[in-house]
């Protein structure tokens, strides 16, 4: 497997493409601030240099790759298999209730024995990015990795754009499934984060929109804790996400991000799904903690596939950028360090993140965290 990357940082930069182009890559990911897929033309800019190419990627909050953190660029990195398939499924979402059939119809297309791993993208935004894994899950079949995330627009959560075969949109999913024996895979996903005070119980609550918490509209409850940052919301959610347990993530929760709040019906509303009865409790960070998080992280995909990792996807939320703020690229260089100088490093900052909970979790939707996934291919023997 080989993996060369550019970074466009204006629209002078599109000749340097050719030195990709010369590769004929199999596959080309595409991470670019909104206003590389608002103004048109990058779709038909890819396809016409990458005429055999499965391509998708999406709108970021900010771009990752070896030279740490940008904002307003365009990373694009060309992937070239020496004995993996791909296939790249797009399919619309038109409305957050379409979640799961969308997840569940890009699951049955992709859907074959040798499946190895799937890369899923979809939007960041009127999505439940939690049922779309869990119709993703459903439709494979099986138990395969999923990894990915949800786009961003720099924490407007306003519009956000995925790139697929097809073109570009704001509604649609993109899954790319990776297929055959010599595929090397490594993931991990790790947050950084520490509850404070007491537990909520969700005591109402529809899908991923959080009505009530110990009987009292969830938004009262939220600003109560959140004082002067109230003020600020949406966007001072993303500083205090809620952390939640279930009985399949082995104790260490899930995280849930506030994307928006309905000041009329009191609600707030998440980027994946509670369940009914469970505990809620607010949580916050440092930036120190984030990094050691990345680390943990990169630590996780590194002990999965040590040998042949030519190629990282480092999908980290928004929320943490937020926190960490000038130090931002602290955690991408902490990644760096854990993995060495081999693999290219790609990614972006997301409105949600995909990946497996622990070695052979589940697939589920998580916020908040750095997700890793290390790519290679095995020697043939």
């Amino acid at each position: 497997m080989r993996v060369q990357q550019v970074i466009l940082k204006t629209d002078d930069d599109w000749g340097t493409l050719e030195a990709l182009r010369a590769m004929d890559p199999d596959g080309v990911l595409v991470f670019g601030s909104v206003s590389w897929f608002e103004h048109g033309g990058l779709h038909s800019a890819l396809r016409e240099r990458f005429p055999r190419a499965r391509l998708l990627g999406c709108s970021t909050a900010g771009e990752i790759s070896r030279e740490g953190v940008s904002s307003g660029a365009c990373v694009i990195t060309a992937l070239k298999f020496d004995a993996t398939r791909l296939q790249c499924i797009t399919l619309p979402v038109p409305r957050m209730e379409d979640s799961f059939p969308a997840g569940q119809g890009l699951g049955r297309a992709l859907a074959a024995p040798d499946l190895q791993a799937v890369l899923v993208y979809g939007p960041g935004v009127a999505i439940n990015g939690s049922a779309l894994v869990a119709g993703l899950t459903q439709g494979l079949g099986r138990a395969v990795p999923i990894t990915g995330g949800l786009a961003g627009d720099d924490g407007a959560f306003v519009r956000t754009w995925v790139l697929g075969d097809e073109g570009v949109s704001d509604r649609n999913a993109v899954a790319l499934g990776l297929y055959g024996s010599r595929l090397l895979l490594g993931h991990g996903s790790y947050g950084g984060w520490l509850p404070f005070g007491p537990a909520r119980r969700v005591t109402r609550v529809q899908g991923n929109v959080l009505q009530e918490l110990d009987g009292e509209p969830a938004l009262t409850i939220y600003k109560r804790y959140l004082g002067d940052h109230a003020k600020d919301l949406p966007a001072s959610g993303l500083l205090f996400p809620f952390l939640m347990e279930e009985a399949d993530t082995g104790g260490r929760g899930l995280i849930r991000t506030i994307l928006g709040v309905d000041e009329v019906s009191g609600s707030l509303i998440l980027a994946g799904e509670v369940p009914q009865g469970a505990q809620l409790k607010l949580m916050q960070a440092s930036t120190d903690r984030l990094i050691d998080g990345a680390e943990h992280a990169a630590e996780a995909a590194l002990a999965l596939a040590p040998p042949a990792d030519v190629l990282a996807i480092l999908v980290s939320c928004v929320g943490r950028r937020l926190v960490m703020g000038s130090r931002v690229d602290d955690e991408v260089e902490a990644v760096g360090d854990v993995l060495g100088a081999r693999p290219v490093l790609t990614g972006f900052y997301s409105n949600g993140e995909i990946c497996p909970l622990g070695e052979e979790g589940p697939c589920h939707l998580h916020n908040q965290t750095m997700t890793i996934t290390t790519m290679g291919e095995a020697l043939e023997i």
